[in-house]
């Protein structure tokens, strides 16, 4: 870990070297040489005063858009795994995300400015048009001062308007290695005072796996209309119906020796994912006065979904809506200058949960249900509300900013058991469920600041900031469904993060950096545990308990340039560089294993290695761009070694991915062309997208191919050999 300190000291010095004589306010710097993100990464990084970084339509489109975590890994400090070839993205930041075995939880996530996390918590990204999202902002570590809940982080994906005047129409098609066939077809209208589009896309795919398909089918509208010269509204819609099968986990000898069959389990059952989603999101922003402003959004979600993995077949239907409203107030005066931000976000959502439990049988019999009473049948109410307020003060001689904030969190669910109706399950004068397992939650309010010193000097931005996050248990963590019983002891984990970013600019701002140290500390630490029922079959099941504290000490590094050679051929290169090295560690921290649902052990885990973070992780990129149009993008993904289990005695093996993009761009009369190649994993690596991770792992069932409960079935992999994808978009302007 010290000589990283020492990279990061040294790149500290160099920038004072390299940085422009003449000190000027870094609202006016004129960002005409550097990446074309840096502008508003510098922005953004000033607003939030903690480590932040964006990615642009230009980073996204250097791969295929739907394929998001080819994007997203090439960011310092962050994670994205997938259990399907276009679902199950779990992204995790700064080691923070990976906890459960499915979906995301502690890491706050918008789409524009519609919440995509619900009031439970838990944030499923299946049913996002990813190909529609043309920016990213990623804000690391505990963030809740302005987005409530959230130990990781935040992610806010953007889809934003068009503001090219006049009508267009433009199509984008890609085809290639697996049956992916995927099609967009957009329609633009920009005038003086409006900007819509309406968008329809379709992706499908075999997938790379057995049981593997994909298809997703989505249809959006979005824009923004000019009321008059102070108020704007704002629309998003979006409808979406996703499709994954599941192939379930491998063992860890069939990886390492490229062999995939799936997992018999899943694929027996037809283990798939099916989502239905509406979301809708109306804003109206509002200049009120010269130095006060507003944004409010009001949202709504609608979902259902079949979700049938190895033990269990469940439906589920939820409406989730609320509002956000943040008004913003400047002021100036003499040498200072005030900003001030406050405001509310409050969601809600009302859930149906059935859940079907499957019977573990013999390899060459049918699947079978328990009885219906042997599972659960839920309806919840969710509450979350988040009230914030952040003054930053800036004196402007000395380029120096405070800032401090507070936001005040409550979440609140309510279960009532849809089973528990006296008589529902009476056979033979028998109550044969017996139980009720209705139960109210509440949550103390909980505050967490945010305090930072931001210094301007020259190009240069040098941030200090102290934060705090809290992620309280969901209403799903709140109950253990193998032993259909309640969950309801567990505490709101804790965070809190010091963080020293650094982020400049060098030689005449060509070149763009970033630099943070950091330290997040994580109390109650909540964490999916693995118990075994008291029945004949001996069915493994998951659990959630508050484990003890983990640290996270960490550095992340950035560097992009842009260099633009004076010849014929060649009119810009652009290579860049991400390094991050993790130092992740538990501290306190116990795991209680059940047997037949009494604790059989404790298991003490102090120092070890937090599980599924590497140390180090590296990404590589160098583009080329042609006066002539035809342009090649590179980006090599280096992802170390991890461990699965908290004892540290499974190690997963390093791997790294290039991937590779050529393509000729050329506008001539009314249209805009862009045909390209794309070739991943050019040299045939075997790598993973998805893992089971800590106490909950060895996910066997008696229905793989495996039956031996000493192999773990808990990797799934990715393809391993080199597989390419074609296509074309095309622009017409009217």
């Amino acid at each position: 870990m010290k000589k990283n300190y020492i990279i990061a000291i040294s790149l500290l010095a160099t920038s004072f070297v390299y940085a422009q004589e003449n000190e000027k306010n870094i609202d006016g710097v004129e960002i005409i040489h550097a990446r074309t993100k840096v502008a508003k990464e510098r922005e953004e990084f000033k607003k939030h005063a903690q480590s932040t970084e964006i990615i642009s339509d230009y980073e996204i489109n250097r791969n295929n858009p739907a394929f998001i975590e080819q994007s997203l890994n090439t960011m310092a400090g962050v994670q994205v795994e997938k259990r399907s070839q276009l679902g199950g993205q779990r992204i995790i930041l700064r080691g923070y995300g990976n906890d459960q075995k499915f979906n995301n939880w502690g890491i706050k996530m918008y789409w524009n400015n519609i919440p995509l996390t619900g009031a439970d918590g838990v944030t499923i990204l299946d049913d996002v048009n990813f190909g529609l999202i043309n920016h990213i902002d990623v804000i690391k570590g505990p963030a809740a001062t302005l987005y409530g809940g959230g130990t990781g982080g935040v992610v806010r994906f953007y889809t934003k308007p068009e503001t090219k005047k006049g009508t267009s129409i433009s199509q984008q098609f890609n085809t290639g290695s697996f049956g992916l066939f995927q099609t967009s077809t957009s329609a633009t209208n920009v005038g003086e005072n409006h900007s819509i589009t309406a968008n329809y896309n379709h992706i499908g795919s075999d997938g790379y796996r057995p049981h593997g398909k994909s298809i997703k089918n989505f249809y959006n509208v979005n824009g923004e209309i000019k009321l008059n010269e102070n108020q704007k509204l704002t629309l998003l819609a979006s409808h979406g119906n996703s499709l994954e099968q599941i192939s379930g986990q491998i063992s860890f000898d069939d990886y390492y020796n490229g062999i995939d069959n799936g997992n018999f389990a899943y694929i027996r059952r037809n283990a798939k994912t099916k989502f239905i989603t509406t979301r809708v999101g109306l804003g109206h922003i509002w200049n009120i006065t010269k130095n006060l402003s507003n944004n409010t959004t009001l949202f709504y979600t609608g979902t259902t979904s079949d979700r049938i993995a190895a033990g269990a077949y469940e439906t589920y239907s939820a409406p989730n809506y609320g509002f956000r409203s943040v008004f913003n107030f400047n002021k100036e005066w003499e040498d200072f200058r005030s900003q001030t931000e406050f405001g509310v976000e409050i969601q809600h959502s009302r859930s149906l949960i059935s859940n079907y439990r499957f019977k573990s049988v013999k390899i060459n019999e049918e699947p079978v249900l328990r009885p219906i009473y042997d599972g659960s049948y839920f309806k919840y109410l969710n509450n979350q509300s988040n009230y914030f307020a952040v003054e930053k003060l800036t004196y402007k001689p000395w380029g120096v900013m405070f800032l401090a904030g507070l936001s005040l969190n409550q979440i609140s669910y309510n279960r009532n058991d849809m089973f528990a109706i006296p008589g529902l399950f009476v056979i033979n004068g028998k109550d044969m469920y017996g139980k009720n397992l209705s139960f109210d939650k509440k949550f103390d309010l909980v505050a967490t600041p945010h305090f930072a010193l931001q210094k301007t000097w020259k190009d240069q931005i040098f941030n200090l900031s102290y934060s705090e996050g809290y992620n309280a248990p969901t209403s799903a963590t709140a109950f253990i469904s193998g032993l259909n019983e309640t969950n309801d002891n567990l505490l709101a984990e804790k965070a809190k993060m010091w963080d020293f970013s650094i982020q400049g600019l060098l030689a005449n701002t060509s070149i763009d950096y970033q630099v943070s140290l950091f330290n997040i500390n994580i109390k109650d630490k909540l964490t999916q545990l693995r118990g075994t029922m008291n029945n004949a079959e001996q069915t493994p099941y998951s659990y959630w308990a508050n484990t003890g504290d983990q640290d996270n000490k960490g550095l992340e590094m950035s560097l992009g340039y842009v260099y633009k050679p004076n010849n014929f051929f060649i009119s810009k290169i652009q290579p860049f560089a991400s390094y991050t090295y993790n130092d992740f560690k538990y501290s306190k921290f116990n795991t209680f294993l059940k047997e037949h649902g009494q604790t059989a052990g404790v298991m003490n885990y102090n120092d070890k290695n937090v599980v599924g973070v590497p140390k180090t992780k590296i990404s590589l990129g160098v583009d080329f761009d042609t006066n002539f149009g035809l342009y090649w993008q590179n980006t090599y993904n280096y992802m170390g070694s991890v461990y699965t289990d908290f004892a540290n005695e499974n190690k997963v093996k390093s791997f790294g991915l290039l991937n590779s993009k050529i393509g000729y761009k050329h506008s001539f009369n009314k249209f805009d062309v862009d045909v390209f190649v794309i070739g991943n994993n050019l040299t045939n690596q075997i790598n993973y997208t998805f893992m089971f991770y800590g106490n909950s792992i060895n996910d066997t069932d008696q229905d793989n191919q495996y039956n031996d409960s000493s192999i773990y079935t808990d990797v799934n992999p990715g393809p391993n050999k080199a597989y390419f994808f074609t296509g074309f978009n095309v622009k017409y302007n009217f």
